[in-house]
């Protein structure tokens, strides 16, 4: 099945045609709907386009806005517009496609997910095709991180669709996009596939070097593993514990990359048990992170102590919580407390049984559900919150947004400052925070000019190459 994607099977016959394998569909590729982190990389980079974007140092360079100025209180900045882009249909992206797409993210029928990190913008305005301007209520520091994650649609396109029906909008499923490629055909739960634009201003970066980019979709890790060393696929995120193997077969190469994706098991703070901060507590004092990270990631990660990744603008040290299963029991006094851990897969939930034996000797008996993403995500996020505890991988921005959103999920709010949230988050424990992880790739050694960092795996596809069969 996955050959049917990529014409003869071998990575050789596929030549300028990219396949990369991703672990679920992409959900949306809307970005105004979109958690799934490889979708909004998708967006950024593929089908669409941000005002700014970040390069390899994390600085904010040019991209649809070519230049910007702040005033002089630093409370309203003017964005120009690179002129002469154009949508897939032939009509020109203006101003007025940022503003229309900017006031959806601000409205919260929309159901943008990172809506709070519009909430300082007090109004934006497009007074000409290539100007826009955003007035925020207090000075801002920098270039806000959201203006770089949240891609520009077509208003002429989307403004006729009322905000709370953007999920049923028909754009969604034939997207007509301004970025280095165009989209050319969905098969739910089955592939993705991109041309390239061949009229991708020079400006911007021309054309790509690649003729397709194929999203396949492979949510089995045997599958998705088997594929890679047969040559059916050219990427895949591969367990840890299979980089050994995949770095003995000459075709291939592992990419190791940071990310900012801490991982740890979410506690709904609106029901029981965990409503109880000392049942939380409890929790994260029976659980042995460094055991998680060499027996789980081997090596690829490290122990999480809070949200944010040391290294990272904004880490805030905490002290770290101990293993002390005997402190647990004397916290749960006696009791069993049963409940049900949700986690992402399909597989052996080799993670959620180490989590399971570690729980159960202080007094917890955990049953282990496992649903594949799109199923996850609408029980945990998208206001229905209908779980009790969740293994899930947070995606983190440069902002430090994320943490807003994060809490959120618990039931509960965190300070507005990051520094703050940070000592909150290690102080309440609606978090117990198990490692962050690191990004673990599969590649075929016949695409050239990958970069795979912070920013995720698909900043330099636009100038992916393959080489020559």
């Amino acid at each position: 099945m996955i050959a049917a994607c990529a014409p003869g099977g071998a990575a050789a016959r596929r030549a300028r045609t990219v396949v990369y394998a991703s672990g679920a569909d992409l959900q949306s590729v809307n970005p105004l709907l979109t958690e799934h982190p490889f979708a909004k990389q998708v967006e950024r980079y593929v089908l669409l386009t941000t005002l700014v974007r970040y390069d390899s140092a994390l600085g904010v360079q040019p991209y649809l806005a070519r230049t910007w100025t702040w005033s002089d209180d630093h409370k309203t900045l003017l964005f120009r517009l690179q002129p002469g882009v154009r949508w897939d249909d032939g009509v020109a992206t203006t101003a007025r496609d940022v503003a229309w797409t900017f006031s959806a993210a601000r409205d919260p029928a929309t159901g943008y997910p990172r809506l709070n990190d519009f909430s300082d913008v007090a109004f934006v305005n497009d007074p000409n095709d290539s100007t826009v301007v955003v007035r925020f209520a207090h000075s801002q520091p920098s270039v806000p991180d959201v203006f770089t994650d949240l891609a520009i649609l077509p208003a002429h396109l989307l403004d006729s669709v009322p905000r709370a029906e953007m999920r049923r909008a028909a754009w969604n499923e034939h997207p007509v996009g301004n970025g280095p490629f165009r989209f050319v055909a969905h098969e739910a739960s089955r592939r993705w596939v991109f041309a390239a634009n061949p009229d991708f201003l020079a400006a911007l970066g021309g054309p790509p070097a690649l003729e397709r980019f194929v999203v396949v979709v492979v949510d089995e890790p045997t599958t998705k593993l088997t594929a890679l060393t047969a040559g059916e696929v050219d990427f895949a995120g591969i367990q840890p514990a299979h980089a050994a193997f995949v770095r003995k077969n000459p075709a291939l190469a592992v990419l190791d990359y940071p990310l900012m994706l801490p991982y740890g098991i979410v506690f709904n703070t609106r029901v029981p048990p965990f409503d109880d901060a000392r049942v939380r507590l409890a929790a994260a004092l029976a659980l042995d992170r460094r055991e998680i990270v060499d027996g789980y990631l081997y090596g690829f990660g490290a122990v999480a102590d809070g949200p944010v990744p040391p290294g990272v603008p904004g880490y805030v040290p905490v002290r770290p919580l101990p293993v002390n299963p005997d402190s647990a029991r004397r916290l749960l006094g006696g009791r069993r407390i049963a409940f049900e851990l949700l986690a992402v897969g399909s597989g052996e939930a080799a993670l959620e049984q180490m989590i399971q034996a570690r729980l159960a000797a202080v007094g917890f008996d955990v049953t282990i559900r496992q649903l594949e993403l799109t199923a996850f995500l609408a029980r945990v996020n998208a206001g229905r919150h209908d779980f009790v505890a969740a293994v899930l991988g947070k995606p983190g921005d440069l902002g430090l947004g994320y943490l807003a959103t994060l809490a959120d999920l618990t039931g509960s709010r965190a300070p507005a400052d990051p520094e703050r949230a940070q000592r909150w988050f290690r102080d309440s424990l609606p978090v117990a925070f198990l490692y962050h992880a690191r990004g673990v790739q599969g590649m075929n050694r016949r695409v050239h000019g990958v970069r795979m960092d912070l920013r995720g795996e698909l900043p330099t596809i636009a100038r992916w190459q393959t080489a020559s069969p």
